[in-house]
């Protein structure tokens, strides 16, 4: 069952936002190959800058945000 205001928390919430930005970095990463070396970018750059944003995901979703409330 979804939380009453799920479709504000899906615009609102950081935990969502860095979510959704955690998945564009490992977009980034799997098309890297594709770009036939175009750029130079460390091998992994993407992997760990998305395993950073997955665990600030976690922790936004820890904690109460600033003029989030449920009655809206």
């Amino acid at each position: 069952m979804l939380i009453p205001n799920w479709r504000k928390v899906l615009r609102r919430a950081w935990s969502v936002r860095l979510m959704l930005l955690a998945g564009l970095l490992s977009g980034v990463e799997a098309a890297l190959p594709l770009l036939g070396g175009f750029f130079f970018i460390p091998p992994g750059l993407f992997a760990v800058l998305s395993g950073l944003t997955v665990g600030g995901a976690f922790v936004a979703r820890l904690l109460a945000q600033k003029d989030f409330h449920d009655e809206d």
